[in-house]
């Protein structure tokens, strides 16, 4: 009796074996990868000579094939490779670029009908040195959400960084706070409103400190499509730090929705955040106390009026104008 019982069970078994699904890891996906410079050339993304990767390519390829992620195929050709049917073969795209890059009319609507279709956009630093300026096309600075306006901090700085969610698996790696050597982009046309931003420049622990916020690296859903950005990438140092490895593989990971993470936008997160640099430099330049100061600013953090006063004003003086300063001080009364 036992020995049937037995008979039975390995062959129900089996028969379950037989017909279960294996564990099959999915086939990576394709990304277009696109370094090319129209403006200031990076030296990251500088061939060394013809048939030869860049290291930002080099980096991609080997960190896409270790994770199993996703493959690239490169180009420094904007206008031949970004057409709709070549896009048809790729799952997402890559930006380390400057400049403008495409001609108006649809090489442009392209790339945009191709992110609003749902696929993913990861952008690395000049990424946002891209499309703005004369001849420009105010589409893509309105989908990566923001243009360069300089870079107080230089790439020989090691400044301190909040990661407003440690726990987003983009930027999990990186603790609740961190230092980190690299250049750091301030951006015009930036709206609070329209992006998750996942880490800022932490004013009290950089150098020079500004009295407005500055974002370092955020997502968005653009139309069915995922944006994801980060300013780091300007040093070879960057490029070669395993935790910027894991930065960007997690970014591509979000982008093409093979993971999970709020997107929402976090305007009242930035709105602390302008309200923290606002009060750091102020207090200090004018001699106030800091206290004080912040807590009568975090007071008038939910008053639109006054927080669109507070960045517009903080933005434009760039630490030089104080009238402008005054006027914020004036209306905080």
């Amino acid at each position: 009796m036992k020995q049937t019982f037995r008979f039975l069970l390995t062959a129900a078994l089996g028969g379950l074996m037989l017909f279960s699904t294996p564990n099959v890891q999915a086939a990576p996906k394709k990304i277009l990868v696109i370094t090319q410079s129209r403006g200031f050339t990076h030296g990251v993304v500088r061939r060394p000579g013809k048939d030869q990767l860049c290291l930002v390519e080099k980096t991609l390829e080997k960190i896409g094939k270790e994770s199993g992620v996703f493959t690239t195929v490169n180009s420094q050709d904007a206008i031949k490779s970004i057409t709709r049917g070549n896009l048809k073969q790729f799952d997402g795209i890559f930006f380390y670029t400057t400049g403008v890059l495409l001609p108006a009319g649809d090489p442009r609507e392209a790339l945009m009908d191709f992110i609003k279709s749902g696929k993913g956009f990861v952008g690395a630093h000049s990424a946002g040195d891209t499309f703005h300026g004369n001849g420009g096309f105010p589409s893509y600075v309105k989908m990566i959400n923001g243009s360069f306006a300089g870079h107080p901090w230089g790439s020989g700085s090691t400044n301190g960084f909040t990661n407003h969610e440690p726990t987003h698996p983009t930027v999990a790696m990186l603790g609740k706070e961190f230092q980190w050597k690299d250049e750091i982009y301030q951006y015009n046309n930036f709206d609070p409103k329209a992006v998750r931003v996942l880490f800022s420049l932490n004013m009290a622990k950089s150098r020079p400190q500004m009295p407005y916020h500055v974002p370092v690296c955020w997502v968005r859903r653009f139309g069915k499509g995922r944006v994801f950005f980060t300013n780091l990438g300007h040093n070879g140092s960057t490029w070669n730090n395993p935790k910027y490895h894991q930065h960007l593989v997690e970014g591509f990971k979000w982008s093409l929705g093979l993971t999970e993470g709020p997107s929402k936008p976090n305007p009242e997160v930035q709105a602390q955040e302008s309200i923290k640099a606002f009060a750091l430099w102020t207090a200090k330049v004018r001699k106030l106390n800091h206290d004080q100061l912040l807590k009568a600013l975090q007071a008038k953090a939910g008053d639109e009026k006054f927080m669109t006063l507070l960045r517009e004003n903080a933005w434009k003086s760039r630490g030089r104008n104080g009238k402008l300063i005054e006027d914020v001080l004036r209306a905080l009364k």
